[in-house]
């Protein structure tokens, strides 16, 4: 625990050394009981209320919080090589509250009619959080390279803002959609060597903005498409060029349908490389670029099922199938930056915290980010290298107490590996580890790991001074 937190605490920026102090304190204490509302995790009145005066304090925000995360991501991004992607994507923390305008709204949902007819609305209350997500090719996350964190006190939804103006003629610093180009920008100057990274996100991402703000960070990208963009010459788009482009060969992808019946898909694969024209509007502030256009497509779905279309847009090249079946790949880990976005809800709980006020969540929220990273980086270590020496993510006394707790599993004579202690903690949260089981997931471990920090407390007490 001890070693973990140094790294994500020793660059961080505070203004005074007692807040880091704090800081630490409070972060172990959340880590600790995950899940749990603040005074349960703190204990007492004294940290409780230390935690309370930590989250109200005005010289603190999300990237105070966060500062020492994001120089241990760079970090860490810095010990890997080849390429690695960045995941993008918004999600949004919904509250109830008495006072649902001291933290904004995020939608407007309809709710029925009144006894006249009219339709009735109700606001949700809530935060919205973008998020930017380091991963190695294995599926590592190497944690969050940005984070923005809005309430629409001040933005308006594209809906709202199509009544008034034509929103592909606003400059797009004035869009709810400047944070992707915001956290693009952030990522690229964290990570020193922006031209290993492939930013990665859906077709919320399809914004040209954000295609000449990564070609002028030395970056790459691989967004899916839902925009039929202008390309090559006279009246000619993107989807016309792929009518004419051959299919490159067949893609056999494994899915699950609604009853998680698994069944296989076969995709045929086009790709092109053209040239993509900026918009109108926007032609004499941004270039035209060259741009490879993936297409993977479902040539006869089966009844009853929708048809698996994607469209992806990358500045990379592609020159064969197998580049390009390489593409799809790294679009399908985009799953990723989702699950970690569930850790925070369903793990950390965090749309249960009382805290009234937008100020405070989204200091709570920036700590759980770290707690929940660091959840989802265990889980997917497990998985990617299971020989690891366990002694990476346990402390020693952690390592006696599931040797005694599950003997089976880690083995007393010979040199545990993370992947017996992982499966050991996994089995205190619920995880049956039978033979055809996939490997445990983030909520038994987080489950695991909270009777764990219980018996090591109990333990160091028997055996303390």
């Amino acid at each position: 625990m001890d070693d973990w937190l140094d790294q994500e605490i020793d660059l961080a920026s505070f203004p005074d050394a007692r807040l880091v102090k704090r800081f630490r304190s409070l972060l172990n204490d959340i880590a600790d009981r995950m899940g749990n509302p603040l005074p349960f995790a703190c204990q007492d009145w004294a940290a409780t209320k230390a935690a309370y005066r930590f989250f109200d304090n005005h010289r603190i925000d999300e990237n105070t919080i966060l500062s020492g995360h994001f120089a241990a991501t760079a970090s860490r991004f810095a010990a890997t090589s080849g390429l690695v992607r960045v995941m993008h994507d918004t999600t949004e923390f919904s509250y109830h509250r008495a006072h649902p305008e001291l933290i904004g709204k995020t939608s407007e949902t309809f709710v029925g009619r009144d006894k006249k007819g009219r339709p009735q609305k109700r606001t949700v209350c809530g935060l919205l959080m973008h998020s930017s997500l380091v991963v190695t090719s294995e599926g590592v996350p190497l944690g969050l390279s940005a984070v923005k964190f809005w309430t629409r006190k001040k933005f308006k939804g594209a809906n709202a803002l199509s009544k008034s103006v034509n929103p592909t003629r606003m400059p797009i610093e004035e869009k709810e959609s400047y944070r992707w180009i915001e956290n693009v920008r952030q990522s690229s100057s964290l990570l020193i060597e922006a031209q290993r990274c492939v930013h990665i996100a859906d077709r919320e991402g399809d914004i040209y903005e954000l295609f000449s703000e990564a070609r002028e960070s030395g970056t790459h990208f691989l967004i899916r498409t839902c925009v039929d963009r202008m390309a090559g010459e006279e009246d000619d788009t993107a989807a016309k060029k792929m009518v004419d482009a051959k299919v490159a060969g067949i893609h056999h992808v494994e899915m699950k349908d609604k009853d998680g019946s698994a069944y296989v898909a076969e995709l045929q694969v086009k790709y092109a490389r053209m040239t993509i024209h900026p918009p109108f509007g926007k032609q004499n502030r941004y270039p035209s670029l060259e741009l490879t256009v993936i297409h993977a497509y479902e040539e006869n779905p089966p009844a009853g099922r929708e048809r698996i279309e994607w469209k992806l847009l990358t500045d990379l090249p592609v020159e064969n199938f197998q580049e390009a079946v390489e593409k799809l790949d790294w679009y399908a880990q985009r799953w990723k930056i989702e699950t970690f976005h569930k850790i925070l809800k369903s793990g950390c709980k965090a749309e249960e915290s009382k805290l009234r006020t937008a100020e405070r969540l989204t200091s709570l929220l920036a700590v759980y980010c770290i707690v929940g990273w660091r959840i989802f980086w265990l889980c997917m270590t497990n998985r990617a290298d299971p020989e690891a020496p366990a002694n990476s993510a346990f402390c020693e006394t952690e390592i006696q107490i599931l040797k005694r707790l599950s003997p089976a599993t880690v083995n007393r004579k010979c040199k545990p590996k993370i992947s017996n202690c992982l499966n050991a903690v996994a089995r205190l949260g619920g995880y049956l580890a039978r033979r055809r089981d996939s490997p445990p997931g983030n909520m038994v471990l987080w489950r695991g790991f909270r009777r764990l920090i219980d018996i090591r407390l109990g333990f160091e007490l028997n055996n303390g001074p």
